[in-house]
């Protein structure tokens, strides 16, 4: 293939115009993820629950399979599925050990499952494949308000919990000493999290969605270490690579997801170099004091 024929696959920008106005609502309903993946993405690196976020995509994947085979609202299985995986993760990885060691079980275990409903769901190949690797669609104005409403609920979840969140994520043995309930704090945190997890996985894909909830706050942490700043930087790295994505996918025939992860890739390897020219490493613990 010649460089000009992979240039033709990769972009095509005729209609570009008429595209971007049809899918208004999809550029919107990837700046709201943008926004909620970076506040809730910030808290998934404190409590180092990257692997968590890729088993709960899992059950995810799987409760969007069988809605999808059942013939029901696919929003709602993947949100059932999240929340399944989010609270026995909750409740029974209290230790970290226990806890990845839960995931483990449950990733392969969601993804087989998901797998077997899509295979026996008779519709086009194209609307399974979409719920591994994400895919643009008309988001349509219900679609849209229910993003919103789930958006706020987690949004306001988080600011409703911040400072104690914060501390427990910080140093969960001190918290749990001065009396906070821990163990609650991590079930009502794996609840929102899940919530962000299933509305992410119908644009960034089951496997992918580690880019939108993980990466930009990975790299935002590379460049600062105070929590609003962290918070800041990683809701614009994360809305750039959402948004960017969309914009690019429109004008080209390949599924959305390697657009978005390659947006976040460039832009937390470049904050990778820029952080390493000012600290060695920066992390969260360096808040702990305005946390308590």
């Amino acid at each position: 293939m010649t460089f000009d024929e992979l240039w033709g696959v990769l972009f095509d920008f005729r209609d570009y115009g008429a595209l971007l106005a049809l899918l208004g609502n999809t550029v919107l309903a990837g700046a709201v993820l943008g926004v909620l993946g970076g506040v809730i993405g910030y808290f998934v690196m404190a409590r180092d629950l990257a692997f968590a976020v890729h088993g709960i995509s899992e059950l995810s994947f799987a409760g969007a399979s069988a809605a999808l085979l059942l013939g029901i609202n696919v929003v709602v299985g993947s949100i059932a599925g999240s929340l399944i995986a989010a609270v026995l993760i909750g409740l029974l990885g209290v230790r970290a050990r226990d806890r990845n060691s839960i995931i483990g079980v449950l990733m392969p275990f969601g993804l087989g499952l998901g797998i077997l409903f899509l295979a026996l769901h008779p519709g086009r190949s194209s609307n399974k494949f979409g719920l591994l690797t994400g895919q643009i669609v008309a988001v349509d104005n219900p679609q849209l308000a229910s993003l919103l409403v789930v958006a706020v609920v987690v949004l306001g979840g988080l600011a409703v919990l911040w400072r104690p969140l914060l501390f427990s994520s910080l140093d969960e043995e001190v918290a749990a000493a001065r009396g906070l309930p821990v163990r609650r704090l991590s079930i009502a945190f794996m609840v929102l999290l899940a919530l962000a997890t299933a509305v992410s996985l119908h644009i960034v894909g089951a496997l992918l969605v580690l880019a939108l909830l993980v990466t930009p706050a990975a790299a935002a942490l590379r460049v600062a270490s105070s929590p609003p700043v962290v918070v800041g930087l990683s809701v614009l790295f994360a809305t750039v690579s959402t948004v960017g994505g969309i914009l690019l996918a429109l004008g080209s025939s390949i599924p959305i997801s390697p657009y978005i992860t390659t947006i976040s890739f460039l832009i937390y390897l470049g904050c990778r170099i820029a952080g390493r020219r000012d600290h060695p490493a920066r992390r969260p613990v360096a808040s702990l004091g305005s946390a308590r």
